[in-house]
């Protein structure tokens, strides 16, 4: 599992990304974010999505909102 640092830099990184691909404000890509179940699965330790690449999980988000 990552420490906290390194997962609030995930954090930042897999929002500004999904903001820039729902060209969408930081706050709105936040929100969507921490409403997805995605975010979930990132911070279960059982799932090892954190071991993904940022993109891999925005992809996983942008799939949530589709459904």
């Amino acid at each position: 599992m990552l420490n906290d640092l390194n997962m609030w830099n995930k954090i930042g990184r897999i929002v500004m990304r999904l903001s820039e691909r729902l060209e969408v404000d930081t706050e709105r890509a936040l929100d969507i974010f921490y409403s997805s179940k995605t975010c979930r699965n990132l911070h279960d330790p059982e799932m090892g999505l954190y071991l993904l690449a940022d993109n891999c999980i925005v992809e996983d988000i942008l799939a949530e909102i589709r459904e």
